[in-house]
């Protein structure tokens, strides 16, 4: 199996490139399943990136967000 490299994908409600935040293997699960309460409450999360460093995040700021893999190839937005 490939191996995968998880990304947190922000997109702000000021519009711009997304900005892209590599997740450590330890925050993957629960991002995922938390993701869609952070945006519904717009609150301020700290997520650790996969270089261990903590990143806080205004959801209130964030237009879309989703967990997706830097490594898979032939990317369709949204999709798997």
């Amino acid at each position: 199996m490939a191996e995968t490299k998880p990304a947190l994908v922000v997109h702000l409600v000021s519009g711009g490139e997304p900005l892209v935040f590599p997740l450590h293997a330890d925050a993957v699960d629960e991002v995922t399943k938390q993701l869609y309460l952070y945006l519904d409450h717009g609150s301020v999360q700290s997520i650790t990136d996969v270089d261990s460093r903590v990143v806080h995040i205004n959801f209130a700021h964030v237009a879309a967000a989703y967990v997706d893999d830097l490594q898979r190839s032939g990317k369709v937005f949204g999709m798997h």
